[in-house]
């Protein structure tokens, strides 16, 4: 059953990052947690991982399209480790409802401003 669970997160979370450009973090964290009963921390680092392939799928097709700001791309890429070592190492010190918690506010901040962002145009 977790296998049938996997597919369906992979599916759901690829077709969301194809379509909108979101997936990796909203998407595939609280699926990992509620439907393959991860932990928080598990949930984060899986996610992360997929996310690389995903991404590396995603850039690739809309750089075809003209889509991708490379000169961006690369300033975030090369210092988006130096965020990840920290927050690395803050998850691992920090408890886990502490961790959901922050998770959940901070998407219900990101869908509040595209919420506002969507209605304004």
């Amino acid at each position: 059953m977790n296998e049938l669970f996997a597919i369906l997160i992979a599916l759901a979370g690829g077709l969301a990052g194809g379509l909108v450009g979101v997936g990796g973090g909203v998407l595939f964290v609280p699926a990992l947690v509620i439907f393959l009963g991860l932990s928080q921390v598990e949930g984060e680092s899986t996610s992360l991982l997929m996310i690389v392939i995903v991404a590396i799928v995603g850039a690739y097709r809309q750089n075809s399209y003209g889509n991708v700001a490379l000169r961006d791309a690369i300033v975030i890429g090369v210092l988006s480790p130096v965020g990840v070592v920290v927050g690395v190492a803050a998850s691992n010190e920090v408890p886990q409802r502490v961790l959901e918690l922050s998770f959940a506010a901070l998407v219900l901040f990101l869908a509040y401003g595209l919420v506002r962002r969507a209605l304004s145009t």
